[in-house]
């Protein structure tokens, strides 16, 4: 059984379709809808773990991760 990791995906609409990105590892990857984009992350970054190295692994996941709001005045 394979172990499974609990990561941050960001998707935001870029154009027609949308950008997902994943904070921990620096990797992102498109679709036509947030499921989509989603689904082609989650495949790319299961793709990252199954070939890269452990040392590129360590490398590039970031343990934390934070994601919060900013209010800031403008104008």
């Amino acid at each position: 059984m394979k172990a499974s990791k609990q990561l941050t995906a960001i998707i935001e609409r870029e154009g027609d379709g949308y950008v997902a990105h994943c904070a921990e590892l620096d990797i992102a990857s498109q679709g036509d809808s947030v499921e989509h984009a989603r689904a082609n992350l989650a495949e790319a970054v299961e793709l990252f773990f199954e070939t890269a190295s452990k040392s590129e692994i360590k490398k590039r996941l970031h343990a934390e991760v934070y994601v919060t709001r900013l209010e800031i005045a403008v104008g």
